[in-house]
């Protein structure tokens, strides 16, 4: 519990007092609390917001797949400046080493009102030694999960073999394609951009990332030809829904996908990155048909072994884009590790529904193997490393054998609903005056910050606004969430408790 242990006031009768709510009454109240919001400074974000809650706006919102625009070069022309600059903030790590890996490849960006996805390759630079053939097979991949790409030169050194090589490639692609030139600090170097016309990409665009210039002249033209939906991560709206299978390398990806859809389609192999160009597959499990994201659909070069992270958390990134729930497999043999918590931390940052797979159970329960010994550690492991989501639901299963994965179709049904799960604002509002009232916020600084009102923003994962006179203490608000898992259920959702701080009006 540790920092939430202040809020643990005993037992409190919450569930008692929610079942015995007059909704209408409740209803009645939340208006009042909304009307009472007009005493307060509210921005137009915040109007528009309350606007959605008078509608009782209830359907499914539905976010299409922002576009995606790739950066691909060569080691040092500056990629990973660029990407800071786009987002216009230090994400990146922008280091003077070639070779700096980093955990993300993808990042999310704004222009002009205009959302979207930003691939930064220089997460896996490649040695000297195979470069021409590594910035290749980088650009490729690139190319693949992209809508747009940018290749970026240093325009002081010129083009060399190894962009002329990937030249080609861009050229074969179809995408729309911008040479970035980088590092034209000031008008004097506009003709070393100007000498990379001889690429055949057409007009070089001239800036230095480093400093700004001409980023946004840039950005504008890139937004020209972006699409509003992307062509890659394509979301169908209806149709079965999309589940992504992760996991780290060798832990039985494939295996569940072949015992799912009933047939040997993926290659597997003992040795770890074999799986190769699988698709999207609509398989029937529980009488359902669902659509299993391909996680997998990289043509992984095994020889590029320094660019396996960067493909394995890009091709994470991806599938996440395009589903709805994902199950992260974990293989129990083994202890669990950073590379699985950091799968996770993938899912919660995407905001999917999540479902844990324990796979290769069969080796701690079955008579002639069981590992008790195992078993200890596996749920001290689980405790320690996966308590921050105890709310995912749990499959025991074998891929191989098949064992328990009817188990897992109802553990994504459930997923999905607490996904999908609306609070009536009247409810909502009932439910916070009665915590309350329970567990006060403890006072800071003599004041006692008040939650004015609440409301559930979006599904899809459920996304709470708080609007409060002062801010809550983060261990408040992972209270707050905790209570309202143990009342709402939403297990296998994460949910999102956003606040906003409002002044009181100078009268």
């Amino acid at each position: 519990m540790g920092a939430d242990d202040e809020y643990e006031a005993g037992p409190d009768h919450l569930a008692a007092r929610m079942a015995d709510i007059d909704e209408q009454l409740a209803e009645a109240r939340a208006d009042a609390l909304q009307a009472a919001l007009g005493d307060y400074e509210l921005d137009e974000e915040d109007a528009a917001l309350l606007a959605g809650v008078q509608r009782g706006a209830d359907g499914i919102e539905f976010f299409p797949a922002l576009p995606v625009i790739a950066i691909v070069g060569r080691p040092n022309v500056g990629k990973s400046a660029l990407v800071n600059r786009i987002l216009g903030r230090r994400e990146a790590v922008v280091e003077d080493t070639p070779g700096v890996t980093r955990d993300r490849v993808t990042y999310k960006g704004e222009w002009l009102d205009r959302r979207f996805t930003l691939v930064d390759t220089g997460g896996w630079e490649p040695d000297a030694k195979g470069i021409d053939r590594s910035v290749a097979a980088q650009a490729e991949v690139a190319i693949d999960l992209c809508d747009v790409v940018l290749f970026v030169v240093d325009a002081k050194v010129g083009a060399t073999s190894t962009d002329e090589h990937v030249v080609k490639l861009l050229r074969r692609s179809g995408k729309p394609v911008f040479l970035v030139a980088n590092k034209v600090d000031d008008a004097r170097q506009e003709p070393e951009a100007a000498a990379l016309w001889n690429l055949g990409l057409g007009e070089p665009h001239p800036v230095s990332a480093i400093h700004g210039r001409g980023v946004a002249d840039l950005l504008d033209e890139i937004m020209a030809v972006l699409p509003d939906v992307s062509a890659v991560a394509k979301n169908e709206i209806g149709g079965p829904r999309r589940v992504a299978i992760l996991g780290r390398p060798n832990v039985g990806k494939s295996s569940l996908l072949n015992k799912a859809a009933g047939e040997e389609r993926v290659v597997v192999n003992d040795l770890a990155g074999t799986t190769r160009d699988p698709v999207d597959e609509v398989v029937e499990l529980g009488g359902k048909l669902w659509r299993l994201v391909d996680t997998a659909g990289i043509r992984r070069r095994v020889h590029l072994q320094q660019g396996a992270d960067f493909y394995a958390s890009l091709r994470t990134s991806t599938a996440l884009e395009k589903a709805e729930v994902a199950v992260v497999v974990l293989d129990v043999s083994q202890p669990i590790s950073e590379q699985d918590v950091r799968i996770i931390d993938m899912v919660l940052e995407s905001g999917r529904a999540l479902v844990l797979a324990f796979n290769k159970w069969d080796l701690l329960t079955s008579p002639e193997l069981e590992d008790k010994e195992r078993r200890r550690y596996l749920e001290r492991e689980i405790e320690q490393d996966l308590a921050h989501v105890s709310w995912a639901p749990r499959v025991n299963m074998s891929a191989r054998t098949g064992r328990h994965l009817d188990k897992l179709v109802p553990a994504l049904q459930t997923a999905l609903e607490s996904w999908d799960t609306r609070i009536p604002t009247g409810k909502f509002n009932a439910f916070l005056a009665e915590l309350v009232a329970e567990h006060p916020h403890p006072l800071r600084g003599g004041k006692q910050p008040r939650i004015l009102f609440g409301t559930q923003a979006g599904t899809r994962p459920p996304t709470f606004v708080l609007f409060t006179t002062g801010f809550l203490d983060p261990g408040y608000r992972r209270f707050i969430q905790r209570r309202l898992r143990e009342l709402y259920g939403f297990e296998g959702s994460p949910i999102v408790v956003n606040m906003r701080v409002r002044e009181k009006r100078q009268r």
